[in-house]
């Protein structure tokens, strides 16, 4: 359907904007497409995601402009340890989810209906101005799902390119090539949260499937967002050597061994609370593990580590030094080391 234009993008308060990336079908029923659930709407009924509802046979989403909070956050907090290290973002999510995540570390939002939660009118021009007032360098579409917001993502992040601010998407990369195309457009880097490297995983576990995101990696790349991957390590369930390995392999196969691959800590939430933290030696043996399969950039993430810092490739010097989500040590002049190898990724001049 017609998309929301910069023009048309309300500067009032409305309940309801019209979507994207769907299409009528019998009985007033709409057929969303925007993600790979396609889910099939009835009347004054939502989709999956809570957040995208038909009323008299249109589909129409109830997150625009409605964010259910704005955080000043450091890019490091994404995770984005290659793109600008240092950089402030001006955070954002809302309500809902397309993922059933039984893990959900923002379960209060994301599985939360747009209704049940209190939130903020906030158009795109005043995104960006406060961004801009802040001082931050970018706009990072996170905290919940950005995918089922896309209209809203869309023109925020054209109106942030135009103010030369960046534009972060942090994502399960749950979303249809259709949608991938327009909701990426002013897009400059994406962390996508690999969950697992089986399809029972993202089945039992989070009600979707692996392949569509693995396709999201892959189209990503080409498109040439810059893309980081996290992968969460749930004990027992995520975390054996072998899958590792296999998750490892195809990243170093299809996206190459520059890709910044984050393992992070598990702590027990939502609907999975009988599992316990994530050892620290299990996220150190998956960096092994990571990199003897060439990975390049491999980090342990929700705990303080060494392996948050960045060394460099070929000399194995610390050329980027972090304390938690704080920068401490910066030896990269252009983007190279002081032994002149070029480090992947986009840092300041």
């Amino acid at each position: 359907m017609a998309a929301v234009t910069e023009e048309a993008a309300p500067e009032r308060g409305s309940e309801l904007i019209e979507a994207r990336w769907w299409e009528g079908r019998a009985q007033g029923k709409v057929l969303c497409r925007l993600c790979p659930r396609y889910c099939l709407i009835g009347e004054s009924q939502a989709g999956f995601c809570y957040v995208r509802k038909n009323v008299g046979g249109k589909l129409w989403t109830l997150a625009y402009a409605r964010p259910t909070g704005l955080q000043i956050d450091p890019i490091e907090k994404k995770p984005l340890n290659h793109f600008f290290p240092g950089a402030s973002t001006l955070s954002m999510g809302t309500a809902g989810c397309n993922l059933g995540c039984k893990f959900c570390q923002n379960w209060s939002t994301s599985k939360a209906r747009a209704d049940q939660v209190s939130s903020i009118f906030a158009p795109p021009s005043k995104v960006v101005a406060l961004a801009r007032e802040h001082g931050c360098e970018a706009i990072a579409y996170t905290y919940n799902e950005p995918t089922i917001w896309a209209e809203y993502v869309i023109d925020v992040s054209r109106q942030a390119r135009r103010q030369d601010l960046k534009n972060v998407m942090v994502t399960c990369g749950y979303i249809t090539p259709e949608a991938l195309r327009d909701v990426y457009e002013f897009i400059d880097a994406a962390n996508v949260d690999l969950k697992a490297f089986t399809e029972d995983f993202y089945r039992r576990l989070t009600l979707s499937h692996l392949d569509p995101v693995l396709d999201t990696i892959k189209a990503l790349c080409q498109r040439g967002v810059w893309v980081e991957i996290t992968n969460l390590m749930i004990p027992g369930l995520n975390d054996s050597p072998e899958e590792t390995r296999q998750l490892a392999r195809w990243l170093y196969d299809n996206v190459g061994p520059d890709v910044p691959l984050h393992f992070t800590a598990f702590h027990p939430a939502f609907r999975l609370t009988d599992r316990p933290r994530t050892p620290e030696a299990t996220l150190a043996r998956a960096r092994r593990i990571a990199l003897e399969v060439g990975m390049r950039y491999v980090y342990e993430g929700n705990v303080h580590s060494a392996a948050s810092n960045t060394y460099c490739p070929a000399c194995g010097q610390l050329v980027i030094g972090r304390d938690w989500h704080r920068v401490t040590e910066y030896r990269l002049s252009n983007g190279r080391c002081p032994c002149g190898y070029t480090i992947a990724g986009h840092f300041p001049n």
